[in-house]
């Protein structure tokens, strides 16, 4: 992949060359002409997660952005910000002990029928060190899977539960999102299978991708926990290797977008004693059934 370039006025530099990019030359802040809106989408498909710094967004603004990429989504499990239901605001105060949002290797919310296509989140209080978010591509993560994994995955569903907000797999009290953030727990329906494709084309690139997360993933249809434990945990090891993942420091004004389903992230819990703020929209797209490679 190219360095630093210029393609229609905006200045593209990647992150790595695996995945991610910084944008500049964009205001975010006023609607975006359809050729523009277009660019941001080839761009997306290209490297999976957009930055874009000192944008200051406010939330009519950010939405009106992410539209740009799809419909607006309100999220089930995770309460909306009041008078706003489809913006989250994603806080840990100063005090709070305990778990962050998004605090382990995951796709937001795969477990759905329709996951989320993908989000932005911009960065309002963030703290003088750590914070940071790491995201991996499910895309260069499947090209330089072993061929015996590749030829278990192809055409195999994997089963997906919303283990977070179940029963059966409920995580331990001391690991879960502390005061700052509120969600709904121990609703039985979240335990109910979900199937989609291990393994999707991606509708503008043609690249195919993995799509399971640690997260959600319980078992790979057809076979038992147990005998996908330890396929699921050596898929997992190869897809967060280093030259497939990047990891992105935030500064105030800051504004991401990722691809949810080409995509794992993980948000680093490592700020203890300072806040961290930022407000998340989700847009939808195509199911993962949709993009059965």
């Amino acid at each position: 992949m190219q360095g630093t370039h210029q393609t229609d006025g905006l200045t593209v530099t990647p992150l790595t060359s695996a995945i991610g990019a910084e944008i500049e030359g964009v205001d975010l802040s006023t609607p975006q002409p359809a050729d523009l809106a277009d660019q941001l989408r080839t761009l997306l498909a290209r490297h999976h997660v957009l930055f874009f710094r000192a944008q200051h967004l406010d939330l009519e603004q950010q939405k009106r952005f992410t539209e740009g990429f799809g419909p607006l989504l309100t999220l089930p499990y995770v309460t909306p910000l009041e008078g706003e239901p489809q913006v989250i605001r994603v806080y840990k105060g100063a005090d709070e002990r305990g778990g962050v949002f998004g605090g382990d290797w995951h796709t937001d919310f795969s477990f759905l029928e329709r996951p989320p296509a993908g989000s932005v989140l911009s960065a309002h209080t963030v703290p003088p060190q750590g914070g940071d978010t790491l995201w991996v591509s499910q895309a260069a993560a499947w090209e330089a899977l072993p061929a015996p994994l590749k030829e278990l995955l192809a055409e195999r569903d994997a089963v997906h539960v919303g283990k977070p907000y179940g029963v059966k797999w409920a995580p331990p009290l001391d690991t879960q999102t502390g005061a700052g953030m509120k969600m709904a727990r121990g609703d039985a329906s979240a335990d109910e299978d979900r199937l989609h494709p291990a393994v999707l084309r991606h509708p503008l690139t043609g690249r195919q991708m993995l799509f399971l997360n640690p997260t959600y993933v319980v078992r790979l249809d057809g076979m038992s926990e147990e005998e996908s434990r330890p396929i699921l945990e050596a898929v997992q090891r190869h897809a967060i290797r280093p030259e497939f993942t990047c990891r992105f420091r935030w500064s105030p004004g800051t504004v991401a977008v990722w691809d949810n389903l080409a995509t794992q992230h993980y948000a680093v819990n490592d700020y203890q004693g300072f806040e961290r703020l930022m407000y998340r929209t989700t847009f939808g797209g195509l199911s993962p059934r949709e993009m059965a490679a």
